[in-house]
């Protein structure tokens, strides 16, 4: 028996008012329908996962890449028609759970319940409902003597049908063979003029089919995503979970409610997060850090007892005992040795740095490998593109570079050197070398008479 997930990722959302098609609209800086399937790949119960796509499909495809396979919805004509698109690709013996895309909240333990509970009841399909405070917008779970009917989306249900509280998630389990027989009975005779997959309910009813509903008690997790403000409920409720979760394993955050962790990072105990902080992506926090205030951390390791403060680090790592801030940038793979020193608007880039290396304020490192035990002073930088190309600087160990140094690339610096401040430099330096880069200094007396720069005005 083989187990499929279809995830619906055809439509425009254009409630939206986006470019992005709506299942890649980002929540904590993370598609959404990632979080649908990253959720399936973590149930463990999946065989293989299907996304239909449609509009602006290749947006989807540079997303999930090989992660699924795809079936192409080219006309949006409803829900039924869209898991129709994937006959052909599930073909053998077991049952399907169809989820729509923008549905980030549904975690892995809610797919688990859902697939233990049509197992266990040996059900031919399980919806999953809901019940919802306020239902308008959602298709309504229509019962009789406490057992299914049909679902009637909200245009085509009476006022009566209206007021039912129970709804349908567009959560769906189903055996494969029958998903599809009874697609091809549905029809668009209804207010949209479209396929409606909700319609499959009445017509494996009639044929005596087993079939229930699926209670999800935590309504928040099957929150559609229908519009930014939507969106940003969802942010809200996702940031409360995760950062619940890390404080209770032993990380301290100050004013929680202004910090946003994604959920793949990993933070570590006895880490410190100050207010107005963004971690995401792929980054790791390693134990006694402390991080922020007003920081931003994304696809990057910070190291045991590194404190970053006032800073953006994107793409890049923080070995020990390191401080960065405030008011630094690193990015796009900087590797920041042990015991270093990145203080005020200090930018590093694509360059790595050793043990002790220190660049207090007011400097620019592109492009560079650096060793252990330098100081940059204050305004120095490697220059390191000439308007087309870029350059690399290489700079040993034990090397002091004065204040408003210019190292123009490709330049070799080696051990046990130092750069006089002021000096520009376009050749290597030799080990053990002062290098001096400057023109001498003129002082001319009496330039300016009677001690005034300026003659008075008249």
């Amino acid at each position: 028996m083989k187990k499929y997930a279809i995830i619906l990722a055809a439509g425009k959302g254009t409630r939206m008012k986006t470019e992005l098609p709506k299942c890649a609209y980002p929540l904590l800086k993370k598609p959404m329908i990632a979080y649908i399937v990253e959720n399936l790949y973590k149930s463990t119960v999946i065989d293989e996962l299907i996304t239909v796509v449609g509009h602006k499909k290749q947006v989807i495809k540079d997303i999930l890449n090989s992660r699924v396979s795809y079936a192409y919805q080219e006309e949006q004509l409803g829900t039924g028609h869209a898991v129709m698109m994937c006959k052909d690709q599930v073909t053998e013996p077991g049952y399907t759970i169809i989820l729509p895309g923008d549905m980030p909240l549904i975690d892995e333990l809610v797919i688990k319940e859902a697939i233990v509970y049509h197992e266990k009841a040996k059900n031919d399909l399980t919806v999953v409902s809901t019940n919802l405070a306020d239902p308008s917008g959602y298709g309504r779970i229509i019962k009789k003597n406490n057992q299914l009917e049909a679902i009637i989306e909200e245009k085509d249900a009476t006022d009566k049908q209206k007021e039912i509280n129970e709804v349908n998630t567009g959560i769906y389990i189903v055996d494969n063979k029958l998903l599809f027989s009874s697609l091809d009975k549905i029809s668009n005779d209804n207010a949209q003029n479209e396929y409606y997959l909700t319609d499959i309910v009445k017509i494996i009813k009639k044929d005596n089919y087993k079939i229930s509903t699926y209670l999800l008690k935590k309504s928040f997790k099957a929150m559609g995503i229908n519009d930014l403000y939507a969106l940003s409920q969802a942010e809200s409720i996702l940031r409360h979970e995760i950062n619940k979760k890390f404080m209770r394993s032993g990380v301290a955050m100050i004013n929680p409610d202004t910090i946003t962790i994604g959920d793949n990072v990993l933070i570590e105990e006895n880490v410190t997060v100050s207010p107005n902080t963004y971690i995401t992506g792929n980054s790791v926090i390693k134990k006694n850090a402390k991080v922020g205030p007003s920081t931003e951390i994304h696809n990057s390791k910070i190291g045991e007892n590194v404190t970053v403060k006032h800073s953006l680090i994107y793409n890049s790592e923080v070995k020990a005992n390191s401080t960065v801030g405030p008011f630094a940038h690193l990015r796009d793979g900087a590797v920041i040795g042990e015991n270093n020193r990145i203080g005020n608007f200090v930018e590093i880039k694509k360059s790595s740095t050793g043990d002790f290396f220190k660049a207090s304020h007011l400097a620019y490192v592109g492009d560079a490998e650096i060793g252990n035990d330098v100081n940059f002073g204050c305004g120095s930088i490697t220059v390191n593109y000439d308007g087309r190309n870029k350059y690399k600087t290489q700079i040993g160990n034990d090397v002091f570079v004065g204040c408003n140094a210019n190292l123009i690339a490709p330049i070799i610096i080696d051990d046990n050197s130092t750069i006089a401040a002021g000096s520009t430099l376009d050749k290597n330096v030799p080990k053990d070398t002062l290098a001096i880069a400057r023109s001498y200094q003129v002082n001319k007396e009496n330039y300016f008479k009677n001690g005034k720069r300026y003659k008075d005005k008249k």
